[in-house]
């Protein structure tokens, strides 16, 4: 694993980012609408391996946190009006594709989510069972996405994406918010952590998530963004004081295979964040047996803020917080 501190710590990068939104710590409003909705509930927080792991596997029945994203922008949309008639497109990894195509569904829209060759055939058949229309089309998340926006501009549908870029940040910035539920349930569940691992792909989990620990509990918590080594979109903005585009080859951390960062969770991360981590595909497979032991079965992206606080030299009696982000 590679470490390395975040020299803006507290500040965060303003060099390119002035126009970008910091992420919002409003938890009360996605909290509110969510409560309204018959499968939304609170997940458990469950005590394994020296840590706190939050488990969000069953969330909302659809095996992941990014249930609480999408769909709580289209339930917000949906509060303005009638949605019958609307579309929403968006690239997906797997999971946000599964949020939109839920949402969508529920309040009377349509979805067609865009996947790449990389993503698995199962994930595909999921969305198709919620109603989606699903396009194949490139060879990775950035090109999919590429895609999407196509799509979108085409046929007048309206763009959903989990990540932000120059011009396109209202509705990403709503969607981290809805990530905020999640993070509040933590600070309830409970006391102030000396050390978090977050995971990342584009960034909106960890970017939501840190901004609202640093709400409620300071400073005091070390603060650790994870991502893999085949994808290290914010480690190496970071590292170049500014967004960059990363490289490498096709992770099996898929929901985390991405190579260009949120500017929202860009901008947020480099003031809250302490240090970021990256972790190799081997480091990644080796928890997951010690996992499937506990009964948390989960994928290597859905563990790999586990795996970093497992490798890394913690004291004693450091009381460690990491989200279970998914299931297998």
């Amino acid at each position: 694993m590679q470490v390395m501190a975040n020299p803006f710590r507290g500040t965060g990068i303003s060099a390119g980012l002035q126009e970008v939104p910091v992420p919002s710590t409003n938890a009360d409003a996605p909290r509110a609408l969510l409560s309204r909705c018959p499968t939304h509930g609170e997940t458990p927080m469950v005590q394994a391996l020296g840590m706190h792991i939050k488990d969000e596997r069953g969330r909302m029945g659809l095996g992941s946190f990014k249930a609480l994203g999408a769909a709580y922008v289209i339930a917000h949309d949906a509060q303005q009006g009638s949605l019958e008639g609307r579309t929403y497109v968006t690239a997906s990894a797997g999971n946000h594709g599964m949020s939109v195509a839920a949402g969508a569904k529920v309040f009377g829209a349509k979805s067609v989510i865009y996947l790449s060759q990389t993503v698995p055939a199962a994930f595909a058949d999921r969305l198709r069972e919620k109603g989606a229309q699903v396009v194949i089309e490139g060879r990775d998340y950035e090109e999919s996405m590429i895609a999407a926006q196509a799509g979108a501009k085409a046929n007048d549908w309206t763009l959903l994406s989990d990540s932000s870029w120059d011009g396109y940040f209202e509705l990403p910035h709503r969607l981290m918010e809805g990530y905020l539920a999640m993070a509040a349930e933590c600070t309830e569940q409970i006391d102030a952590p000396s050390h978090i691992f977050l995971q990342a792909g584009v960034g909106g989990l960890a970017g939501a998530c840190a901004a609202l620990f640093r709400k409620v509990w300071g400073d005091a918590p070390i603060i650790t963004v994870v991502e893999p080594i085949f994808a290290p979109a914010l480690y190496d903005s970071i590292k170049a004081g500014g967004f960059v585009v990363s490289k490498g080859p096709v992770s099996d951390m898929g929901r985390l295979d991405c190579k260009e960062a949120s500017l929202i969770a860009l901008k947020g991360l480099s003031r809250d964040a302490d240090a970021f981590a990256l972790i190799s595909e081997q480091e990644a497979f080796a928890t997951l047996p010690k996992l499937e032991a506990l009964g948390l079965k989960s994928s290597t992206s859905g563990s790999a803020g586990i795996t970093a606080a497992l490798l890394s030299d913690l004291p004693e009696d450091a009381r460690v917080l990491c989200i279970l982000s998914e299931g297998a």
